[in-house]
């Protein structure tokens, strides 16, 4: 299989490819700050710097020590406070969609014709993605009509949904037991059931000896942040999300500060960030990326050149998926973002909005090809 299945826009493919250095990228609107940490392992994690004081420490083979602030510095970079509306009075958007990411709307024609004689298989994120992005998160539902669009999709493709959220919560939201699931961030993946009262088989689990620490942190941070006003720790089972999406700015030092003196106590956890959002996670090679990759596996659609994996989501931990796609060598990305961001997506989609009508076209397009045959 070579990089000619990846299915890329046609303007300024080779802009769009991801570099070779490997590292986890932080999304940011043009202005905002940018960040580029590794994975906090155990207890003793080792942060990336970036820009002139990265290259000066590698060329002076100076090791680069942990940076206090850089949980801070990585808050503000997923959650730029610059508006969609500011980018596009300068034509960043403009010049983002054209010259690297477009539109996979105004790109459709180019995308079916990519996946004429393929199976296609669709894995969707759901904050942001298949739902907005609100302030509590426990009421974050998604409307009526993206169901019956997300029906429709795994009516004619095999679907899943891949997430932050618990898979119990997430399946709750959608309502649709013909899926699969995988939620904390794909370490809890379970495969369809044939009616909403039964049980979903388990499929893997692969952080499942990490839950004690788990259970044992989420009660740390939620004693430990309760004196920040709007913060939130949510147990996703697997993962913990302490979101700050309604903390004061001025507070965000003083939580990261609160998290961090938690997670001293427990090096078997690691943290990232997200849409407002700190995750922890078990400190294991294990992200949305590799839950594709067990999908795919699963589905029997490994090692075959007849298939085209389609990816649609909005977080930066989407991107370990759209990084897994690359390298495959096969499928396609889809970013949903109205601020030009760095990411390993191929297209881009504005919002959930779009992305149904993406998921609708896409389900009319297939109808199509089956009537034709």
């Amino acid at each position: 299989m070579t990089n000619q299945d990846v299915v890329m826009p046609d303007i300024a493919a080779a802009a769009a490819m991801p570099g070779s250095s490997g590292r986890a990228r932080l999304f940011a609107c043009r202005g905002a700050a940018a960040v580029s940490a590794s994975s906090m392992r155990g207890g003793g994690a080792a942060y990336q710097l970036v820009g002139a004081k990265a290259a000066a420490a590698k060329a002076a083979h100076v090791p680069i020590r942990p940076c206090a602030s850089w949980v801070v510095e990585a808050m503000r970079a997923s959650s730029p406070t610059r508006s969609p509306a500011d980018a596009a009075v300068d034509g960043e958007y403009d010049a983002w969609t054209q010259r690297k990411h477009p539109s996979a709307l105004g790109s459709f024609e180019q995308i079916a014709a990519a996946a004429s004689g393929k199976r296609v298989v669709v894995f969707l994120d759901y904050d942001g993605t298949l739902s907005p992005i609100i302030a509590d998160p426990d009421m974050a539902f998604m409307s009526d009509e993206m169901r019956a669009a997300v029906r429709d999709v795994a009516e004619h493709f095999p679907a899943a949904i891949v997430t932050g959220r618990r898979v119990d919560k997430v399946q709750s939201f959608v309502g649709l037991s013909e899926l699969y699931y995988a939620g904390s961030h794909g370490m809890d993946i379970k495969g369809p059931s044939s009616n909403e009262e039964e049980d979903t088989k388990i499929l893997l689990q692969p952080a499942r000896e990490f839950l004690p620490v788990i259970n044992e942190a989420y009660k740390a941070l939620v004693e430990k942040t309760k004196s920040t006003p709007g913060a939130r720790v949510e147990n996703n089972k697997f993962c913990l999300s302490v979101h700050f999406r309604c903390v004061d700015e001025k507070r965000w030092n003083p939580l990261a500060d609160q998290v961090k003196a938690v997670l001293r106590d427990y090096p078997e956890l690691k943290l990232t960030q997200g849409r407002k959002v700190l995750e922890i996670r078990p400190s294991i090679m294990w992200d949305k990326g590799k839950a594709v990759e067990f999908l795919l596996k699963s589905l029997g659609f490994d090692d075959r050149g007849d298939v085209l994996p389609v990816y649609i989501g909005d977080d930066r931990t989407d991107e370990d998926a759209f990084k897994v796609l690359r390298k495959r060598g096969q499928g396609l990305g889809i970013l949903v973002s109205k601020c030009p961001k760095e990411t390993d997506a191929s297209y881009s989609l504005q919002d959930p909005a779009e992305v149904k009508e993406f998921l609708v076209r896409l389900v009319q397009w297939k109808r199509r090809r089956c009537c034709h045959r």
